[in-house]
């Protein structure tokens, strides 16, 4: 799928278990073009953020802020419904976390545009000014289409039960969505590519490569080097291999002054993937180490790198969601906990105690 489809494609896949044909990705993808704008009230809701706002707070409060905007058409039992909820919020959440973003930087608002695609459309949001045209980078937009498809879902992960957990009492799913988004944000989940981003800053620069190598192999050492190996893919994450050959496409493109980075992370990966070390402990780049290194590339800051996670897995989630509510079997989850605790007491007055 990362090889030969787009993003949009992969959505209605995850959505609807079979690829579409032409026809059906047509009206899908129209679906989702015209559904991009958010009800003007939503804007006003950004304004009573402070300008130094956390994007993943603000992406989270706004997602679940949506269910007073569109709760007309929520009723969870009808099929319609359903698929209207899952069009609504993958149409609509690259247009909060841009707006997100522009509300950092103190820029004004840009709308979504109709005749652009998904990643376009989201590039023309996150860097386009009222005051001059704003011409799209098509390897820009490739990047993201890639992303985005391996980022779309991953198993039971934290955020994807969150989603399904809160969603399991019958809550309304955007408060399901603005849950996982919150669980996203967690630096154990979401964060591991501005992990990336930080340990390269700490290593600053190639000839220190070898002593941080040292102190990753060293078990007394706290270091540990991020974006390396995978707790499910034990021998080689296979997301990476994709995703390595397009953070070097992206690469080829930058400004020169953002190359030092970039040869850091270039000459740290190749050490690591022959280094006997890095191969006997299968520690591997992994697609977070890409992933990072293409986001910074992109002028994408930081501080919106989990953003970006939220918005391929936002399907992920949406699919998730609609699989457990269409299980005409489905019970509100309720995990188990094993007592371990002190055995009865008594009760003793707080006077005798």
């Amino acid at each position: 799928l990362a090889a030969h489809s787009s993003f949009i494609e992969v959505a209605y896949l995850l959505l609807n278990a079979e690829l579409p044909t032409a026809t059906e990705l047509a009206k899908f993808d129209d679906t989702i073009r015209m559904h991009t704008m958010l009800n003007e009230g939503m804007l006003s809701f950004f304004k009573g953020f402070r300008y130094d706002a956390h994007p993943m707070a603000m992406l989270s409060a706004v997602v679940g802020s949506m269910s007073a905007y569109y709760h007309e058409e929520m009723d969870a039992a009808n099929p319609v419904h359903r698929d209207i909820f899952a069009h609504r919020i993958l149409a609509k959440l690259p247009t909060i976390a841009a707006a997100a973003y522009k509300l950092n930087i103190g820029q004004p608002f840009i709308y979504p545009r109709n005749d652009l695609n998904y990643c376009e459309n989201l590039l023309h949001m996150l860097f386009a000014v009222p005051a001059e045209p704003y011409e799209i980078d098509p390897v820009a937009a490739e990047a993201l289409d890639l992303l985005f498809i391996l980022h779309a879902d991953h198993e039971q992960n934290c955020s994807t039960s969150t989603v399904r957990m809160a969603g399991s009492s019958g809550a309304n799913p955007y408060s399901a969505i603005a849950a996982g988004i919150s669980a996203l944000w967690g630096p154990a989940h979401g964060g591991a590519n501005e992990a990336v981003l930080k340990m390269l800053d700490d290593i600053g620069d190639v000839s220190q490569i070898g002593k941080y190598v040292d102190k990753a192999k060293d078990r007394n050492d706290p270091f540990r080097l991020m974006g390396f190996g995978h707790r499910v893919y034990k021998n080689f994450d296979p997301r990476a291999t994709l995703i390595r050959d397009m953070c070097h496409k992206v690469m080829e493109k930058l400004d020169r002054k953002d190359t030092p980075m970039f040869d850091l992370a270039r000459e740290l990966e190749r050490i690591a993937l022959q280094d006997e070390y890095f191969i006997e402990k299968n520690l591997y780049p992994n697609v977070d180490f890409y992933s990072g290194l293409i986001y910074r590339a992109l002028g994408i800051p930081t501080s919106m790198f989990t953003v970006m996670f939220a918005l391929g897995r936002s399907v992920g989630w949406a699919a998730h969601w609609r699989e457990m509510i269409a299980d005409s079997n489905g019970k509100i989850s309720r995990p188990r906990q094993l007592y371990t605790g002190p055995v009865a007491r008594d009760y003793i007055p707080v006077n005798k105690r």
